[in-house]
């Protein structure tokens, strides 16, 4: 079974998380295993910088991390086994770097249903599950 499991959550859609976050937890419980929650701030373009504050990139991670924490507490799964980060890049990059340094053996995420734009540029979730080095379980609505 699952030990270390990688939820992606998007904090702008956090109900689409929902289902991935009830999937992760009842695996983990049932192999006794871990959550981590992970939430990718993109990057400030550079063109905006001189109109945001000089702490923004520190103000957005502070209000994810609390974000993440609400919802790690909201999930129902004992704390000392369900952790949260949050990083700042590329979705895809970050989850898979994420992946790896946590020694996640499933990644756990939702989708949105596929539209056309999706079958010719790809998604994040289509990234993840081409280049994941571990299982990756894709949790539909």
């Amino acid at each position: 079974m699952y030990k270390k499991i990688l939820v992606p959550v998007d904090l702008a859609d956090t109900d689409l998380a929902k289902p991935a976050i009830e999937t992760a937890v009842m695996m983990a419980r049932m192999s006794g295993g871990s959550v981590r929650l992970i939430n990718v701030l993109p990057m400030t373009p550079v063109m905006l910088s001189e109109y945001v504050p000089p702490d923004f990139d520190a103000q957005q991670r502070r209000s994810s991390d609390e974000a993440l924490a609400i919802i790690a507490g909201e999930s129902g799964f004992d704390p000392a086994h369900v952790s949260h980060t949050v990083r700042q890049g590329g979705i895809y990059h970050e989850i898979l770097e994420e992946a790896k340094e946590f020694g996640a053996d499933l990644i756990v995420m939702t989708s949105h249903r596929p539209a056309m734009r999706t079958y010719f540029l790809g998604s994040n979730a289509g990234h993840v599950v081409r280049y994941a080095r571990c299982s990756v379980l894709v949790v539909r609505r």
